[in-house]
């Protein structure tokens, strides 16, 4: 009988023990599914804010260039270029604008002082039209914010963090962390109060 009474209490402990161990990492990996879809929603969110055809260049190549996040010299060499690139092109094309012709065809230009430079001169605009698209101090300012986003949007890539941080500190990898995140929360919501009218290359165009 109380062989019988023992082996009773360990098959009732047992799957006790064995509940415990499952739900355990079963809860870990709902946390690392949560921190990842809450990145890549954080990217997508940002790279809306940015040229399309600068991002769409940057995550295409950032694979590549970081040898999937485990550079060597020539690598990081690579990967810094690009990230410079896409950088600059997304600040430069903070300046571009866009109107339609006479015959309903899409032109673009860069903004300037006196007004709308054509870039491939198909099309001029009257000077009183032209004055609309004469570059302002929000102009700067949005370039300035898109550098910002960008530089989030290569934070949040995880390739690019591995290769320039292959094995950070505690800290440091906390600011890889929260910079980002801060970057983004800041600058979108500078981008919603001080939203600009232009429709430069790699932004949607209006219906107008």
């Amino acid at each position: 009988m109380q062989n019988q009474d023992s082996r009773d209490i360990e098959e009732q402990n047992v799957p006790l023990l064995q509940v415990k161990s499952i739900s355990e990492p079963q809860e870990k990996k709902t946390l690392i599914q949560k921190a990842i879809s809450q990145t890549f929603q954080s990217t997508a969110h940002l790279a809306n804010l940015l040229p399309t055809g600068s991002v769409l260049a940057f995550q295409l190549l950032s694979p590549i260039f970081t040898n999937q996040g485990k550079c060597d010299s020539m690598s990081r060499s690579l990967t810094s270029g690009l990230v410079i690139l896409c950088g600059l092109s997304c600040f430069c094309l903070s300046f571009t604008d866009s109107f339609k012709d006479k015959k309903g065809n899409i032109c673009y230009g860069f903004a300037t002082f006196h007004g709308l430079w054509v870039i491939d001169g198909s099309a001029t605009l009257p000077p009183e039209e032209a004055a609309n698209y004469r570059l302002k101090f929000i102009d700067f300012m949005h370039a300035f914010m898109s550098i910002m986003v960008f530089a989030a949007v290569a934070l949040f890539d995880q390739n690019v963090v591995s290769c320039f941080y292959p094995q950070p500190s505690d800290e440091t990898q906390e600011i890889l962390t929260s910079l980002p995140v801060g970057i983004g929360v800041v600058c979108s919501m500078l981008f919603i109060v001080f939203p600009t009218q232009r429709h430069g290359i790699g932004f949607p165009l209006t219906v107008n």
